[in-house]
């Protein structure tokens, strides 16, 4: 019988559910947070913000920016993030797709058990 302490099993799922870090200058660095370590009110919107990204006529810009700000270990790094980006849709497309590969492999592991 394998025995573990809590924080063999906090070292797990930091492992596993990791955080998605970009570096935005010498100075700042961005932590866009696995959704399994956000607040269910913040995985709620995050999966709004999802759902509203296939409707007609919506302003995907605003929407990928408005889902950094919700995933991002604290505001102030999201903004500079977003003011370093500055409107390119296609570097918010890839940060957002980057962001949910990492995401999807622990959610997909973490659904299985």
């Amino acid at each position: 019988m394998a025995s573990f302490t809590l924080d063999d099993i906090r070292a797990a799922a930091d492992a596993k559910y990791s955080s998605t870090d970009i570096t935005v200058d010498e100075k700042t660095t961005a932590r866009l947070l696995n959704p399994l370590r956000l607040s269910k009110e913040k995985r709620e919107e995050l999966q709004g913000i999802q759902d509203r990204m296939d409707a007609d006529g919506v302003d995907q810009e605003e929407l990928l920016a408005e889902a950094i700000l919700i995933v991002v270990d604290h505001p102030k790094k999201g903004e500079a993030l977003l003011k370093a980006v500055n409107g390119d849709l296609a570097v918010l497309a890839q940060i957002f797709n980057t962001y949910i590969e990492g995401a999807q492999v622990g959610e997909a592991s973490a659904s299985a058990s």
